[in-house]
């Protein structure tokens, strides 16, 4: 009996063998395109909203998403993009008016300032977060932008660089 299982078992081996091989090639990352979410989130927010926009090669959105569908004239409205790196890391770019919003709140609570940066001609505040992460913060009025994750500082830096109005 062993002799007869012998030879399936290595063509089971085989056979997943071959397939993981053959799928290391598929690219598993999906992308979105944000431009409907940012333009829901700047229709129905009560600020100006900014977001990213024209990032070097390799960054890639990966979600998008706002609460403005369910938001009312003078509701606060938060935006959220993801970005996967050049590097593989993720990259996280939050704007919104509510301070309580558990995107800026998960950040910011027990985030440790660590001075200033200057990019794309704005003033960022850089901090570390409680997980160790790198967040680049700022604030106009009542309105908080964010820019946190795993990348590194640079891919970091080049998220909040990007940053501009939205122009619809």
């Amino acid at each position: 009996m062993l002799r007869s299982l012998l030879p399936l078992v290595l063509i089971c081996l085989a056979l997943v063998g071959w397939m993981a091989f053959k799928q290391s090639d598929v690219d598993t990352v999906r992308e979105v395109d944000p431009a409907s979410t940012v333009q829901l989130a700047a229709a129905r927010a009560g600020y100006p909203v900014v977001a990213p926009a024209g990032l070097p090669d390799g960054y890639r959105p990966t979600s998008a998403r706002t609460d403005a569908g369910d938001a009312e004239a003078g509701d606060p409205v938060t935006l959220e993009i993801g970005y996967l790196t050049p590097s593989s890391e993720y990259a996280g770019f939050v704007i919104s008016d509510d301070a309580r919003a558990s995107a800026v709140d998960d950040v910011l609570d027990g985030a440790q300032e660590q001075g200033t940066v200057d990019l794309g001609g704005q003033a960022w505040t850089r901090g570390t977060t409680e997980r160790g992460e790198t967040v680049l913060s700022g604030t106009d009025g009542d309105v908080t932008v964010l820019v946190t994750g795993s990348a590194t500082d640079e891919e970091l830096e080049a998220v909040a660089g990007a940053v501009r109005p939205y122009s619809g």
